[in-house]
């Protein structure tokens, strides 16, 4: 499997997997526009020409907000989504980030697990922010303390 740099050609890939896991999902538009911004960095997970996972984040100034995270079913329980955020991190912290932020769905415990194993910490619940259906979002924050910038987990 490789960590690549997401390109226009994985558009289509990425919004199919998108679609299948989300209930409000973004399209393909919407990732193409995502892309177009150097501040932002999406990455996807490939095995020879399949796109099996995703992630990618809106960088300002030393925070990142981590918007998209996915694994397509097929692909999961094989660390995908831990590979994906650690290489996201990773390239982050060489741009000079120090803080990462993230909402997930609070019944999405899977997913809160995985976060909270990457270092990340609950701060706060934002009310009503999913919708279909309509449910709250853990935040949660990864800050990066120490001078190295090293992810450590």
């Amino acid at each position: 499997m490789e960590i690549r740099k997401m390109t226009a050609a994985d558009a289509d890939a990425v919004a199919a997997i998108e679609k299948e896991i989300f209930s409000d999902p973004w399209s393909r538009q919407g990732f193409l526009d995502a892309m177009a911004f150097s501040e932002n960095r999406y990455l996807v997970a490939e095995e020879g020409t399949t796109i099996q996972g995703y992630c990618g984040y809106y960088r300002s100034m030393e925070e990142a907000d981590i918007v998209n995270v996915a694994v397509a079913e097929p692909f999961r329980k094989r660390k995908i989504a831990t590979k994906l955020l650690t290489r996201l991190m990773e390239e982050g912290i060489r741009e000079g980030v120090r803080a990462f932020w993230l909402e997930v769905r609070i019944s999405n415990q899977a997913a809160i697990s995985l976060y909270r194993s990457l270092g990340f910490e609950m701060k706060g619940i934002r009310k009503g922010f999913y919708e279909k259906p309509r449910e709250d979002a853990c935040l949660m924050c990864r800050k990066i303390m120490d001078l190295s910038g090293s992810i450590s987990h």
